[in-house]
């Protein structure tokens, strides 16, 4: 039986965690740590003891985080020692390179930097605190959030939404403003030319009749 199977949900040291993507939207950790100073201490108790991050036990008995890299930077950047980690599987006995292949085989792992380019994965940074800013990943995010698109349990779906709006928003239009990136990005989210991302919520053409 391995340590999956007997602790399903394990205490674990925030540092300890291992992301398991290269970036991070660094404007989404802004915001919720300002969403974390606006609970009491009672509230802030109840959020880590109820929020479980969901990990794969790698080599060495490491855990690696596959979702809410952004909430654990905000956390580790608000002083928070230890949370709670709920063990998805126990990969622990696979050697290194086999280990990724087989988390981004499970969507697990995405080693795409902040450029939208795949990378090895020795780019995936060992601490969440080296996680690198993609200012689109939080354009997506704060996308989502004003409606643009629904939210989708497909793997690092704002991730894909982010290499969408790439080539359309420069990264000078979301450091000048990124509510108007986002008011811009809104039709972006609305065309067809969207459809193939997860979330959209268009709607496609209606044929012209003679």
């Amino acid at each position: 039986m391995s340590i999956a199977d007997h602790h399903p949900l394990v205490e674990v040291g925030l540092l300890d965690l291992r992301p398991t993507q290269i970036t991070a939207g660094f404007a989404e950790v802004a915001q919720k740590r300002t969403e974390w100073a606006g609970l009491n201490k009672k509230a802030r108790r109840i959020l880590i003891e109820s929020h479980c991050f969901p990990a794969v036990l790698g080599p060495r008995q490491r855990f690696y985080i596959v979702d809410h890299h952004h909430l654990g930077l905000a956390l580790h950047k608000e002083d928070v020692e230890r949370v709670r980690v709920m063990v998805l599987a126990d990969l622990s006995y696979l050697e290194r390179a086999v280990f990724w292949r087989v988390m981004e085989e499970h969507n697990w792992a995405h080693p795409f930097d902040a450029s939208g380019s795949r990378r090895d994965y020795d780019a995936i940074p060992t601490k969440l605190q080296r996680l690198v800013d993609d200012p689109y990943r939080s354009l997506a995010g704060f996308l989502r959030s004003a409606g643009g698109y629904s939210k989708d349990t497909s793997p690092f779906a704002e991730f894909l939404w982010a290499d969408y709006l790439r080539p359309h928003i420069t990264l000078q239009q979301i450091a000048k403003s990124m509510d108007v990136a986002v008011r811009e990005s809104l039709g972006l989210a609305k065309s067809p030319l969207a459809r193939y991302l997860p979330g959209w919520s268009g709607v496609w053409p209606v044929p012209k009749t003679k």
